[in-house]
């Protein structure tokens, strides 16, 4: 059983990662208090986990056989690549680290399936440019419902504090629903945990990472993409849940780094794009890119000294 521990470390660091995608920009901008943030995020990350966890295991489960060391070396080599990569406060893809490794155990053993494989990749590029069709089109239409019609500064901040509650809470329970695949799905795989039982020990894992070790990586998330208001804050926010719970009824666990960047762009589009850093857009795409192939190169440096030694 202490194989597991690779899915909770993962488990630990998806949740040490992700919480600046559910709460990062309320948080950046003041309307959310960070502790408030991460208590919120580690309940109903638990809550989203086991309720609509099952789809996404299943989905991971079947890209390849393994057993249950290949299971322990699949997590161990996306758990150090997100947890390397959440040192440098860089918001990365746990998804994206979760499959590289799982490649790698499936390109050297069993094979890959190829139908389940081309549904995930298409997902990492659907999922941030749906994220920003979405919060475009909130934008235009929440911003033509409430900006300028609430005329008390008063209400008009505690509408943004609800809606800000509201979307964190969902947000937590679509990361959750979503992403505990990747913390402990390859062990349903290899037999060794019950799609609940996975559910329930990745999703207090993440929620440990969020309560622990998230703060770092909110400080990129939010301000430092746009100069964002609090409204355009809070539409990103419900851009990302939206996209992230689309993704989970289909069954394919996605980035919620990537559905928050793309959210963020969304919104900066409605800005006509002048309000968008680019350069640090760009060291996100950077860590996008780099995590599966770091994944991949760990997964198969375990693997060959696994063969050398053991």
């Amino acid at each position: 059983m202490f194989r597991i521990i690779a899915g909770i470390y993962l488990g630990w660091g998806l949740g040490s990662n992700d919480a600046a995608n559910i709460f990062g920009t309320g948080v950046s901008t003041g309307v959310i208090r960070y502790r408030t943030a991460v208590i919120l995020t580690a309940v109903f990350v638990l809550i989203g986990a086991y309720l609509e966890g099952a789809r996404g295991i299943k989905t991971l489960g079947g890209l390849t056989d393994m057993d249950i060391t290949m299971a322990f070396i699949a997590s161990l080599a996306a758990a150090i690549t997100i947890n390397v990569l959440t040192v440098l406060a860089l918001p990365v893809s746990t998804s994206q680290a979760i499959v590289g490794s799982i490649l790698a155990i499936g390109l050297t053993s069993g094979g890959v399936d190829l139908r389940i494989l081309v549904k995930v990749l298409l997902s990492w590029v659907l999922n941030p440019i749906t994220a920003a069709v979405v919060s475009y089109g909130l934008y235009k239409v929440l911003g033509w419902l409430l900006e300028g019609r609430v005329k008390n500064i008063r209400v008009w901040s505690l509408m943004m504090r609800i809606g800000f509650l509201i979307a964190g809470i969902y947000g937590s329970y679509t990361l959750g629903a979503n992403n505990v695949a990747n913390a402990t799905g390859v062990f349903v795989r290899a037999g060794m945990l019950t799609p609940v039982a996975a559910s329930v020990i990745g999703g207090l894992s993440i929620g440990l990472g969020v309560i622990t070790y998230s703060k770092p990586v909110m400080r990129t998330v939010g301000s430092r993409i746009t100069k964002m208001s609090d409204f355009a804050a809070l539409v990103a926010v419900l851009g990302q849940d939206i996209t992230v719970h689309i993704f989970t009824f289909i069954g394919v666990p996605v980035s919620t780094s990537q559905a928050i960047v793309g959210a963020v762009m969304g919104v900066g589009l409605v800005k006509s794009g002048k309000s968008v850093n680019l350069k640090v857009f760009g060291k996100i795409a950077l860590g996008w890119l780099s995590t599966p192939t770091a994944s991949f190169i760990i997964a198969l440096g375990i693997l060959q000294i696994r063969r050398l030694f053991f």
